[in-house]
């Protein structure tokens, strides 16, 4: 399994040193890759009565994108994961050249996790219809390896046309891997058709292996090898203790996981000295290097 890391997106701060720090340490500790989350504009749950959702606008979140375009410059090698960017509140070309782009100058470093997301309010204030999020973003995997791998497209589905036209540059990797969040039963056919992984956020048991052994048999139904779709886990810091950060890795090994991204977010961090000590902590026992 290859050990990253959940970038404490809403407890970091925003001294750009102090990120670089961070990104820095996890490097040299063999940290394999960097995930980030993503919301482009945080909601007031105080002018909306009864709605309590698990981020609000008190919640910061650097735009992934410009995250790891920072990021790639002040590292070397560690692998940087969206996980998810919500993709259908986005314009698909304008994501293809974005991602284009970071691949290029990270040196083919990016993996595009995407998911469709659970806030209305960010699609209003983007501009993008909530209610079709999950059928347009099967068009949008569509749209986006091809300007991924062609020179010049030309496309016409329900929700995009292009031309004869295409990006440039194209990025290193042809296509950028694509990974899936989401468990719900249409997420899971979704992924078992188009995707290259999945971020299941689960704990490591039964009910999350008997949702592996679903999305490879929808793999199998749609004419892939199952063994193709890596599976990235999570370890929480706020689990406590070695012992069970270390049963977490080996549950997540018995069922097949390619990946581990250890989060240190929500276990009263307060600043990012902190997180980097719990990195230091978790790959004592879990990162060679």
């Amino acid at each position: 399994m290859r050990i990253g890391l959940v970038f404490p997106q809403t407890e970091i701060g925003s001294d750009p040193y102090l990120i670089k720090d961070y990104a820095q340490a996890a490097e040299e500790l063999g940290f394999a890759h960097i995930l980030a989350y993503d919301h482009v504009i945080g909601a007031n749950p105080a002018s909306r009565p009864n709605w309590k959702p698990p981020y609000s606008h008190l919640d910061m979140f650097h735009e992934p994108f410009v995250l790891f375009g920072y990021l790639a410059g002040v590292t070397k090698k560690i692998e940087l994961v969206t996980g998810i960017i919500i993709l259908p509140q986005r314009q698909t070309v304008l994501v293809a050249k974005q991602a284009a782009a970071l691949d290029v100058l990270s040196g083919g470093r990016l993996r595009f996790g995407i998911g469709i997301g659970w806030n209305p309010v960010e699609y209003e204030a983007l501009g993008e219809d909530f209610r079709n999020r999950g059928r347009r973003s099967e068009e949008q995997i569509e749209v986006l390896r091809k300007l991924w791998t062609q020179e010049l497209v030309t496309f016409e589905g329900r929700w995009h046309k292009i031309t004869d036209a295409g990006i440039n540059p194209l990025p290193i990797q042809r296509p950028i891997p694509i990974w899936f969040g989401g468990s719900d039963e249409r997420a899971m056919r979704r992924l078992g058709k188009l995707g290259d992984g999945w971020f299941p956020l689960l704990n490591p048991d039964e009910k999350c292996r008997a949702l592996i052994e679903k999305v490879r048999g929808y793999a199998k139904e749609a004419g892939r090898d199952p063994k193709g779709i890596g599976i990235e886990g999570r370890v929480s810091f706020g689990r406590g203790s070695p012992e069970a950060w270390s049963k977490d890795l080996q549950d997540w090994k018995s069922l097949g996981a390619t990946h581990i991204s250890f989060n240190t977010m929500k276990a009263g961090l307060n600043s990012a000295s902190a997180h980097i000590e719990a990195l230091r902590r978790f790959s004592k026992i879990a990162v060679t290097g």
